[in-house]
């Protein structure tokens, strides 16, 4: 219950900031702190403060303008302080998790009279591993083991460049310029060079390491066990969860998160829980692993138990690799190209129909399954034997110097192995019956000029491990974004992340007034399967744009942004500034340097574009849509959704299509109305929309822009 002195922090909070930063109340904000507030404060809990009650999510669509960062951060932040939990805020993008960090959350902190800390969080992986900086530093990365194995050969240009960026990032480190995390370094760390500084939670030894005290990663989580706002991503949260809860982030069940661009958590969980093995990758490291047996025989085999299990490599590895290799030939008959791809093709995909595995690969991948199995738990249990002799109060045999040096190998070995394991599993395994089938897929393509081949699959759907690992988890959850509904209606969203009826949804209302731009579908608009007609109709238009006018011009296709640019007379194209020609940053820079020197510009961009880009005012006043937002589930994942749909008798393009394409088209009309000031055009070229029967439902899941249908102003 929000009892009155909640009631009365939050309201006197808001207030604070409001007066302090000259702010205005909007009616939509206020409304978003009163249900977020309501939604959280209502959460039933026992005495040990675990959650025993179940609508304790709420999912709030919050357009731009409605000042929803201060909103639920105001909101959410007292509640999780007087239930005794910590607020997790994950965003979907660096940008917005950058201005919550260094804008709001300040902000926040010195005007509203609230109490608090916040911190940001990194997985593990964007820290430096200070043992082997350390290591890197005293020139001991010759006699690396695990370096010696894997990367050795990738690394064998850049040993100077290495070992000068190993000398400034030890002295930054060490007089405390630097705080040890990749991202604060004033330049990009190449790829390779940061493998050999950083470790996963593998071959991380934790408290046993010698330089557990100087931890950059420990200390950052030492910051975060008294943080009363975690910033997060979205990625970050998943991972945690599948770990298991708890490792880098606090418990979920001790968690209110809030996930801002929510819109992009399912396709973030399907992506985290998409599994991939290379066959000539995995071939690869196995006979690196079996070249080296001597050496680890020699450096390890003082220890009775790692003797035992080291002699038991060369007949598990003779186990796997001719079963790689016939997987490989399978592999390729599958995607009917026994002779590997032809000239020309960089790569090609072959997906699995339904998802279903033909029965000689099923039953291949479950021998697979049984003899990954195997080398997983004995490379687990060296990895174990190794960790156990860092600690001084065991006695393994084995020397500590011994076990620091080859742990970091021996966790990589097992969780390649793993990652082996889990994707043959997914091919031995059947689907159940009544549940959409996984994604099951090949895709050929080159390394290093050499035939390689991928097995990988994928759940079509994340709703069933989001609300089992997250939303069935957590203690609170807030769920918002400028685009979440899809044809007006929560379903989709609802469908995709497993959100459940019961939660509280809402549609917030805009701050904006609509009526300041039009909505046109000009004459000139017609249908795109007519392409010669229809990329001649988007020159045309293009051609006759006024000079002084700020325009995006957003294409489905990057074959028809170019033939569009191509077709344009000289003086147009000078006006243009095209996507691919530019980095995304450097257009945008343009386009306003452009608009500030009161000359016209026009921004031609695909998909990217259409999101994320903040061009108020002056700055955009006319933005084109060259055709609706159909994307083709072409890609594997949506293509075994599509037909799993068929097959149960529904519609495809109706239930994933169409409302896919009304919240993209949301979002690109969304790039003209930033401020309440704003005003201008959206331009619609795709006649589709006046005439198939999904036209309607799309322009009525629009704001209410003023209508313009064949140049006649439609009466509302």
């Amino acid at each position: 219950m929000l009892d009155e002195s909640l009631k009365s922090e939050i309201q006197g909070a808001y207030r604070r900031v409001i007066d302090s930063l000259d702010l205005t109340p909007r009616y939509g904000q206020r409304l978003m702190i009163a249900e977020i507030s309501r939604t959280l404060a209502n959460i039933e809990m026992d005495d040990a403060g675990k959650r025993t009650s179940n609508e304790h999510v709420c999912v709030l669509e919050a357009g731009t303008g409605t000042g929803k960062t201060l909103a639920y951060l105001l909101s959410a932040l007292p509640v999780a302080k007087a239930r005794g939990k910590r607020l997790v805020l994950a965003t979907a993008t660096i940008a917005l998790q950058e201005q919550v960090l260094h804008q709001d959350l300040p902000a926040l902190k010195a005007h509203s009279g609230l109490a608090f800390d916040y911190a940001l969080a990194k997985g593990r992986g964007r820290y430096v591993c200070v043992a082997r900086l350390d290591q890197a530093m005293d020139g001991g990365g010759e006699d690396n083991p695990t370096l010696s194995l894997f990367e050795q050969a990738l690394d064998a240009d850049h040993g100077d460049d290495f070992q000068k960026l190993v000398r400034e990032l030890g002295d930054a480190y060490g007089n405390g310029r630097w705080e040890g995390d990749r991202d604060s370094w004033g330049e990009a760390i190449d790829d390779v060079h940061w493998r050999r500084l950083t470790v996963d939670h593998r071959q991380c030894t934790n408290r046993r390491c010698g330089h557990f005290g100087a931890c950059a990663f420990f200390r950052a989580r030492r910051h975060l066990d008294s943080a009363d706002i975690i910033v997060a991503n979205h990625d970050l949260v998943l991972a945690d969860l599948a770990l298991g809860g708890g490792l880098v982030l606090p418990d979920p069940a001790d968690c209110i998160y809030v996930f801002d661009e929510g819109h992009h958590l399912p396709d973030k969980a399907i992506s985290h829980f998409t599994y991939r093995f290379s066959v000539g990758g995995g071939l690869r490291w196995l006979r690196n692993l079996r070249g080296s047996l001597a050496e680890l025989n020699k450096s390890l085999g003082v220890q009775p138990t790692l003797a035992r299990l080291l002699g038991g490599l060369p007949t598990l590895i003779e186990g796997i690799e001719p079963r790689l290799g016939e997987a490989f030939a399978m592999g390729h008959q599958l995607a009917q190209r026994s002779e590997g791809l032809e000239e020309g093709e960089d790569n090609l995909h072959h997906r699995l129909a339904m998802g279903v595995v033909p029965d000689a690969l099923r039953e291949h991948a479950d021998a697979l399954v049984t003899v990954f199995a195997e080398l997983c738990r004995s490379l687990e249990s060296m990895a174990d034997i190794l960790r156990e002799s860092l600690d001084p109060e065991k006695s393994t045999g084995l020397p500590r110097e011994q076990a620091e040096a080859w742990l970091p190998l021996m966790a990589l070995l097992h969780g390649r192995a793993l990652e082996a394991h889990v994707l043959w599993q997914a091919f031995a395994e059947r689907d159940p019956q009544d549940a959409p089938p996984r994604a099951r897929w090949l895709t050929l393509e080159r390394f290093k000029g050499e035939p390689e081949l991928s097995f990988s699959a994928s759940p079509v759907s994340a709703a069933q491990t989001l609300a089992k690992s997250l939303w069935g988890r957590c203690f609170g959850a807030v769920v918002t974004s400028a685009t979440l509904t899809a044809l007006g209606r929560f379903e989709r969203l609802q469908e995709r992340a497993g959100l459940a009826n019961r939660y509280r949804y809402q549609i917030l209302p805009s701050p904006f007034d609509y009526s300041r731009a039009v909505l046109s579908v000009p004459p000139e608009a017609c249908d795109p399967s007519n392409r010669e007609a229809h990329e001649k109709a988007i020159v045309d238009f293009v051609e006759a744009l006024d000079e002084q006018q700020a325009v995006l011009v957003l294409f489905s296709s990057r074959a028809q942004l170019r033939g569009v640019e191509r077709a344009l007379s000289r003086a147009r194209r000078e006006r243009v500034l095209a996507q691919d020609r530019l980095p995304k940053r450097e257009l945008v820079e343009r386009h306003r340097a452009r608009v500030d020197a009161g000359e016209g510009s026009i921004l031609f961009g695909l998909a990217s574009f259409a999101e994320g880009v903040d061009l108020p005012g002056s700055y955009l006043t006319h933005v084109v849509i060259t055709r609706l937002p159909f994307s083709v589930p072409d890609d594997p994942v949506g293509a075994t959704l599509a037909e799993w749909i068929e097959s149960q008798g529904g519609n495809p393009f109706m239930r994933i299509s169409v409302p896919d394409a009304s919240i993209k088209l949301v979002q690109a009309c969304g790039r003209l109305i930033r401020k309440e000031a704003d005003e201008g055009r959206i331009t619609l070229l795709d006649r589709r929309v006046l005439t198939r029967r999904y036209g309607r439902a799309l322009l009525d899941a629009l704001p209410p822009f003023v209508r313009e249908i064949d140049g006649v102003v439609q009466g509302r």
